[in-house]
């Protein structure tokens, strides 16, 4: 399955000091990746979060899109992007990613922190507002070396 993962989860894995209930990815929206990950989802029971007493599960047509689907599964939290910041898709990222090595053969893409950054910037949201200075002290920490 192709994505990368931002938010939270990617500012923890560069080190930052913060708390996160919800993994954020951006997936690659190709025919082929959107069926792996509605196999994925569907193996994870996933299920559209804020439907009151409706239960609605993601498909194909939904994941295709630019927007964002916000899924509880159970494995907890799990924010699918099709795009984040001003519209930057699944390719438009992948030059700012590195691959970390979780455990054995698994690997994950994760978008580099100088990007995490500038598109939490963007956002301009308040809850992004409060950890830039967490982020940007990472980042100088890991420029220090």
């Amino acid at each position: 399955m192709d994505f990368i993962v931002v938010g939270g989860v990617c500012a923890v894995l560069h080190g930052a000091p913060i708390m996160t209930f919800d993994l954020d990815v951006v997936h690659s929206r190709q025919p082929d990746n959107l069926n792996r990950l509605l196999i994925a989802l569907q193996a994870l029971d996933a299920y559209y979060r804020f439907q009151g007493t409706r239960r609605l599960t993601p498909n194909i047509s939904y994941l295709a899109s630019p927007g964002h689907q916000l899924l509880i599964t159970r494995a907890g939290p799990l924010d699918l992007l099709g795009t984040i910041g001003s519209g930057r898709g699944y390719e438009d990222l992948l030059e700012y990613t590195v691959e970390l090595q979780i455990t054995g053969n698994l690997h994950v893409c994760i978008l580099d922190l100088k990007a995490l950054i500038e598109i939490k910037e963007e956002t301009a949201r308040d809850k992004d507002k409060a950890i830039l200075p967490i982020l940007r002290h990472t980042l100088e920490e890991k420029l220090r070396g």
